[in-house]
């Protein structure tokens, strides 16, 4: 690839900002290394996965030649397209929020509440550019990463060309992730839409916002841009938003987002965009009934589909199909065993932390269990996920259902956050702490917690799962007062209750006579 080729990469819009990131993350004046005669190691896509397993790969100061090639930014959607950019902007929008509750809690606000879109987009490219040296091709190279940028293709069993160059390997790491899923609607490419890949790049706020999908990403966006001042209506094809999560917290969040004003069609088939004077007209049916509704913007965000494309991954047998992406053991390793994946690209976690998480194994796998002595496991992981609506819902473990469906025995405590004084002290009653554990034991199989920082909160709990603390230790420890994570601790408590039995009770009444 020339570096013409380079120059062609941005980032709208290319103010100072947009340029500091991809002078970093997609350099125009890069030059791709010559390479070593043969890599410990090659990695294709430097996203999340693919940067934790290079950087980790090389940092080991083992002398180990790992290349690393990516054919757009550096980062990844983490960085350009999704938690960084996403959160920035929810966190302005958070502002909105608070002041649209502000006169509960004794303050006035005189002035109409004026968002200036345009200075909250500029501090989200801001801050993503500050933020993206660490994920830059400069401070890869100065770990010892040898960075290629353009595409990678497999050319045959032990070796990738990105170029003119040749880079035989000795084991290989796919880790190209995925992309925003292409709406099947007609007219919908002709009117043109918005993905996560392009919705940051807007400087001007759209009075009206359609959103297609009641999901994570959906439901975040759709309540951000409606805090910013966007009308919001948000298209799902389920009978309820969040419709995998646990279905108290998703009740939630629906009756929140009806609130806030955004308009909900559930159970809904889009038909048909047609582009008219005055926008983008979107015609639906719901139960049989059509209608329509016209908006400036669309934004799809109804699922992902792995990157799997132009890798020649058929020529080197490693299995892959357009919806799941590629094939993976519980070692990750391909059915190639030479090749393995992590990330979007072949897990269904698809989490930047997931991704992380996955990178590690793959790293302990591909060069530190010889003979394939000591793998670790992919389904081994404890993994959390957030959804970082206000407020957000964070789940770690099994669902009620889940547990059931593999014949364990459930009981469930619950405890409302209108029971908790620091939430009560804070104005945020509306939410829960849920446990799921095995009935007859203090055992936690998963946990749901809706709170406006549940992300925060979720880890002590995934950290007793993991370590198979039970509720009968995490009741003995001491939270501080108050603090809304103490429902965690009444949560254990709750649980401690049940073991008072009447025999007990006696045993202990017994006790206390002869003390």
């Amino acid at each position: 690839m020339s570096n013409s080729e380079f120059e062609r990469v941005t980032v709208r819009p290319m103010d100072e900002y947009n340029q500091k990131l991809v002078s970093h993350v997609h350099p125009p004046n890069w030059v791709n290394p010559q390479p070593v005669d043969d890599y410990d190691l090659v990695v294709i896509g430097a996203g999340t996965a693919g940067l934790v397993v290079a950087a980790g790969a090389a940092g080991l100061d083992l002398g180990l030649k790992v290349a690393l090639i990516e054919k757009h930014l550096m980062g990844g959607d983490c960085l350009n397209f999704g938690c960084i950019p996403s959160k920035t902007v929810i966190r302005s929008s958070r502002v909105v929020g608070e002041m649209w509750g502000a006169k509960e809690l004794g303050i006035n606000i005189s002035k109409h509440i004026e968002v200036d879109f345009s200075t909250v987009m500029a501090r989200m490219r801001r801050i993503r550019a500050a933020i993206s040296h660490h994920d830059s091709a400069e401070r890869f190279s100065s770990l010892g990463v040898d960075v290629f940028l353009g595409e990678g293709r497999f050319a045959s069993n032990n070796t990738v060309g990105v170029g003119d160059k040749t880079l035989k390997f000795k084991k290989a790491v796919i880790a190209t992730g995925a992309r925003a899923l292409q709406p099947k609607i007609p007219g919908i490419e002709k009117a043109g839409y918005l993905t996560n890949e392009t919705i940051f790049s807007l400087i001007q706020r759209p009075e009206r916002l359609a959103v297609i999908g009641g999901g994570p990403v959906g439901c975040e966006l759709a309540q951000a841009f409606r805090r910013l001042g966007c009308e919001v209506v948000l298209f799902h094809r389920g009978s309820h938003i969040l419709n995998r999560e646990d279905a108290d917290a998703a009740e939630i969040m629906q009756k929140v987002l009806l609130n806030e004003g955004i308009r909900l069609v559930l159970n809904c088939q889009l038909e048909e965009v047609v582009t008219v004077t005055e926008g983008k007209r979107l015609y639906f049916s719901v139960n049989g009934h059509r209608d329509s509704v016209t908006v400036d913007e669309i934004l799809a965000s109804a699922g992902r589909v792995p990157n799997v494309e132009n890798l020649n991954l058929a020529a080197v047998g490693v299995e892959y199909d357009q919806q799941s992406g590629v094939k993976v053991n519980d070692y990750l390793q391909t059915t190639n065993p030479k090749i393995y994946a992590a990330g979007d690209v072949c897990m269904n976690w698809k989490f930047t932390h997931g991704a992380d998480a996955a990178a590690r194994i793959v790293i302990k796998n591909t060069l530190f269990s010889p003979f394939g002595l000591g793998r670790s496991r992919l389904s081994s992981l404890v993994m959390p996920w957030v959804t970082y609506t206000v407020p957000e819902i964070a789940h770690v473990g099994m669902y009620e259902q889940e547990a059931q469906q593999l014949g364990l025995d459930v009981a469930t405590i619950k405890i409302p956050f209108s029971s908790i004084d620091r939430a009560i002290a804070d104005g945020e009653e509306l939410g829960f702490v849920k446990i799921h554990h095995k009935k007859g034991s203090d055992q936690i199989l998963g946990a749901t917690i809706v709170a406006n920082h549940a992300g925060e909160m979720i880890s002590e709990i995934t950290t007793a799962i993991m370590n198979k603390i039970g509720l009968s230790k995490l009741s003995s420890v001491i939270h501080p007062y108050p603090t809304q994570a103490e429902a965690i601790k009444k949560a254990a408590d709750t649980y401690r209750r049940t073991l008072l039995t009447a025999n007990t009770k006696k045993l202990l009444g017994f006790l206390t006579k002869l003390s």
